[in-house]
């Protein structure tokens, strides 16, 4: 099976880099010497999708992208993403996300975009991609420093029974919660971005979600199964561990900084005891970046 997630990697690698050139199964298939048929059952077995879906909703990614970003003409994305017509785009367009290239291009509600698809783990796809150097994790006792987060909104979903990442992924699709965030990408919180995801305090025990901060102002429409909060300004205890090796230390990076973080008495080891947790009012982050920002978890504080 790892040969074969292998195999679809690099023909998702290669589907993306030609997506706008209409490729075939046949062209798909000669890049990673397999025959058709088992490349289609196979990417099928792996992906949960056929590859014409996947190619498709790549397609209408690209196009959504532009639309919004650019001021390109329709029939200009249409033809580029590979479409025969401007008629071709509106009537998949309209299909999927329930409106028109148009009508999106005015209003650019939150939709469902395919994101790209990773089969492989973290270490076998920097070999496909010629990356082989890992990095040398060089693991310490987490860290802690000091964050101040504006005031903003949280658009995200909310699971009452979810206490951390992996239940929270039990219970929700991550491709449509995903696609929905990106396609809001260009309306993301500088400081909570996109993918942030966090605790929050429910009948006093902690409780998972998934989202992205949004601006105050934001007022666009909230996806089905997405709540928007609102929160003020507050000092963050940052507890921390550098970029690592996902593959190799991430269980134990986790469980590092979530020790800590959990288990700090911040009104005995915090600036003289002036402080306490703001917990009541906000809510806590989670940062989880492996080879770029490193794994992080927030916790909101104020003064007595």
């Amino acid at each position: 099976m790892c040969q074969w997630n292998e195999a679809i990697q690099k023909m998702i690698d290669w589907i993306d880099e030609n997506i706008c050139e209409s490729p075939s199964l046949m062209h798909m298939a000669e890049q990673i010497g397999y025959s058709p048929y088992y490349c289609s059952a196979r990417f099928h077995e792996i992906t949960g999708m056929t590859i014409k879906s996947y190619v498709s909703g790549r397609r209408l990614t690209l196009a959504a992208l532009a639309l919004r970003d650019t001021d390109e003409r329709i029939i200009d994305i249409a033809v580029r993403c590979g479409y025969s017509s401007q008629e071709a785009l509106t009537r998949a367009f309209s299909a999927a996300f329930g409106c028109t290239p148009g009508s999106y291009r005015r209003n650019p509600v939150p939709i469902p975009l395919a994101i790209r698809q990773v089969v492989c783990s973290p270490e076998q796809y920097r070999n496909l991609k010629g990356e082989i150097t890992m990095i040398k994790t060089v693991l310490t006792e987490p860290h802690m420093k000091v964050k101040f987060i504006p005031a903003h909104k949280y658009l995200g979903v909310y699971d009452d029974n979810a206490q951390n990442y992996g239940d929270f992924w039990q219970n929700h699709n991550c491709d449509i919660t995903c696609g929905i965030i990106d396609s809001l990408s260009n309306l993301s919180d500088p400081i909570v971005t996109g993918h942030t995801a966090g605790w929050c305090r429910k009948n006093g025990e902690r409780r998972h979600f998934y989202g992205m901060g949004v601006p105050l102002d934001y007022g666009g429409m909230i996806p089905d199964g997405f709540e928007i909060r609102e929160f003020p300004g507050s000092y963050y205890l940052v507890f921390f561990h550098p970029a690592f090796d996902y593959l190799k230390d991430n269980g134990d990076v986790m469980g590092r900084v979530e020790k800590l973080a959990w288990n700090y008495d911040v009104e005995k080891e915090f600036c003289g005891g002036k402080y306490t947790w703001n917990e009541d009012l906000c809510q806590c982050y989670q940062r989880h970046y492996p080879e770029v920002l490193g794994y992080q978890i927030l916790r909101p504080i104020r003064l007595k």
